[in-house]
């Protein structure tokens, strides 16, 4: 399935014992319609307040319904900000999260001098100047295979913080600034870490040398603060033979 969600009520998209999670919202619907308790796994773990465009996930179960059926009958139990756009039968060697080869994000930021209420959930205010080309600069620094090690929460064990980004850029459509960031996969905050990194070098913090040494020292410290979760969303997964852009747009 194709999953949209605002997360901003939502402790993300993993169930937690702290707080309602899209995954046990999605669960709930598939037992309303199927009578079974399936795990509904995804593509990938939003945090908590991290809104989804295109989420993909799978669940196994013993159903006759028709496999597009299936997000027309859950968005009828679902709450209103998640919404099933799409939804087909596989076979069991799929997996959202395993067999996915590329994850695209954006992080939105509203520019001005006051915030718009109407994107207060999905934006980040920034009132203060923002050097777009110097953000980009930094931006650019980290396309290619980097450890991500200074960009991930600290805290956090992986055993191989290697990842390769193919895009990463800041562009800029009105009032608002976004980052596209793709990749073959995602350190935890790692996005955040990054945009919040590359702010203070927008506004004069830190200078663009800040992300190359970030990158090369492989240290939380050297990297800048976490960015504010509302402004990230997971906008396209891409798998061998499946592509949420293309299916969303194709249904359009």
């Amino acid at each position: 399935m194709i999953v949209q969600y605002e997360g901003t009520d939502y402790v993300g998209w993993q169930v937690q014992p702290n707080g309602v999670s899209v995954q046990e919202k999605l669960e709930a619907a598939v037992f309303l319609v199927t009578g079974e308790n399936v795990r509904v796994e995804g593509s990938g773990r939003t945090d908590s307040g991290v809104h989804a465009m295109a989420q993909v996930c799978h669940f196994d179960a013993n159903v006759r319904m028709p496999a597009d059926k299936f997000a027309i009958a859950l968005n009828t139990r679902l709450p209103r900000d998640i919404r099933v756009l799409f939804s087909q039968e596989t076979d069991g060697a799929f997996h959202s999260r395993f067999s996915a080869k590329r994850k695209t994000y954006r992080y939105t930021i509203q520019l001005g001098e006051h915030s718009d209420v109407f994107t207060r959930n999905t934006a980040l205010h920034v009132h203060t100047f923002l050097d777009i080309e110097k953000m980009n600069a930094a931006a650019a620094l980290c396309v290619g295979e980097h450890d991500f090690s200074s960009f991930m929460s600290a805290g956090t064990t992986m055993e191989n913080t290697v990842r390769t980004l193919y895009k990463s850029e800041w562009i800029k459509e009105g009032k608002y600034l976004h980052y596209w960031v793709e990749g073959n996969g995602f350190l935890y905050n790692m996005v955040r870490i990054l945009v919040g990194t590359m702010l203070e070098i927008g506004c004069g913090k830190l200078p663009i040398e800040a992300m190359s040494n970030a990158l090369l020292n492989q240290c939380r410290e050297n990297a800048g603060p976490t960015a504010p979760a509302q402004g990230l969303m997971l906008m396209r997964v891409c798998y061998p033979d499946f592509d949420t852009r293309e299916v969303l747009s194709c249904d359009s």
